[in-house]
């Protein structure tokens, strides 16, 4: 249900803003808040070599953001008694448990603290792009460390580990079960996707890239995590056969569908609702405060998300799931506010966060429920 709002105004304002002063190349933004879209704003090009503009239906890649979609499939399927967190990942994949893995439980992967972050050597977009190649290669790699006992960031495994899991325990992909018990049901099946069908890849918009990303040190976890090979960038995210492969590390979505799902979660449609209210919240709790020794930074996890919005303090802990992706491209809900927001962009930039600061910022001071339970909890 649509019903916009003064806040789409507002966001329609600023991403027309950026798109004029050049800081972006096109910008999608979506916000449900009780049920209702109050926010489906668009600006920009979504090819500037042809000067195709974007729509609300254009998809983009999304990079890391489609994690936190993945993780709310292997939470629906839980709820649905087809996995546990508990069950070790050989029990269902008996290659898996080669050189000590043993005991990795799916508990480990949605909270990257199953030791196996890092590709197997010599991978390349080919070998990324070959579902069976890349899990017969890390079901053969020994672990970085015993599962449970460091978290470092799985940026590329992870969807490899928790897809070939679902696959082997229930039969079917975690695209095919995206489908059936979260965007079908919803009406967004055609908006997110880990590998995008060949019937939908002219709709993807063009990532732009006006210069070099940093890069990580030369052996360090993060380089090893992230290969230069496959590292993400406009090239990278503009390659047909990678956007068309199984990679739910990485999606290609519309803001408006991303949102959808992450509003279903909240229950804000009754009758398409994938995880029930207790689960919701053991999603949120955050379950980890460590140092991540593959981003080699300070790191918080929730259940198989990050643990807070784009905007500085604007989320109590516990209340807020979701995932930030290098491009730029966020999805996420807030529990205590009862909104869920999505931003795209084709700016592949990740420097620059600002456009999803800025609309976090605005959402928070429409729908301000996060920051006024923290205000009630400072004053008891």
């Amino acid at each position: 249900m649509t019903s916009l709002s003064a806040l789409d105004d507002r966001i329609q304002r600023l991403i027309d803003r950026s798109v004029d002063v050049g800081y972006e190349t096109a910008v999608q933004v979506a916000v449900f808040h009780g049920g209702d879209q109050v926010v489906d704003a668009v600006a920009g090009l979504a090819d500037p070599d042809t000067g195709a503009a974007a729509a609300t239906d254009t998809l983009f890649f999304a990079a890391s953001t489609a994690k936190g979609i993945a993780s709310i499939v292997a939470h629906a399927l839980v709820e649905r008694g087809s996995l546990d967190y508990s069950m070790r990942l050989a029990d269902v994949w008996p290659a898996f448990g080669a050189h000590g893995k043993i005991d990795v439980t799916l508990e480990h992967v949605l909270l990257h603290t199953a030791g196996v972050p890092f590709p197997p050597a010599g991978v390349d977009v080919p070998t990324l792009c070959d579902w069976n190649r890349m899990c017969e290669a890390l079901a053969a790699t020994p672990p970085a460390w015993k599962a449970g006992v460091r978290l470092g960031y799985h940026a590329v495994t992870f969807g490899f580990l928790l897809g070939e899991t679902v696959r082997r325990a229930t039969g079917r992909t975690l695209s095919d079960w995206l489908k059936e018990i979260v965007s079908e049901p919803l009406g967004v099946a055609p908006h997110v996707h880990f590998g995008v069908p060949n019937v939908h890849l002219a709709r993807v918009a063009q990532q732009v890239e006006l210069k070099p990303a940093p890069q990580p040190a030369v052996g360090s976890p993060m380089d090893r995590a992230l290969p230069l090979a496959i590292r993400p960038d406009a090239r990278y995210a503009n390659d047909r056969g990678v956007l068309s492969a199984e990679i739910p590390s990485q999606g290609v979505m519309s803001a408006t569908g991303a949102a959808a799902v992450y509003a279903s979660v909240l229950g804000q449609f009754p009758a398409h609702r994938p995880i029930g209210p207790e689960r919701l919240r053991r999603m949120a709790e955050v379950r980890l405060r460590t140092f991540d020794v593959v981003a080699e930074i300070d790191s918080a996890w929730a259940f198989g998300f990050a643990p807070y919005r784009p905007a500085a303090d604007a989320a109590t802990p516990g209340s807020c799931f979701g995932m930030v992706g290098m491009n730029g491209s966020a999805a996420y809900a807030d529990i205590d506010s009862d909104v869920a927001v999505a931003v795209m962009r084709n700016r592949f930039d990740p420097t620059s966060f600002s456009t999803i600061e800025h609309v976090d910022r605005l959402v928070r001071e429409t729908y301000p429920g996060s920051r006024a339970r923290a205000d009630e909890g400072a004053t008891e």
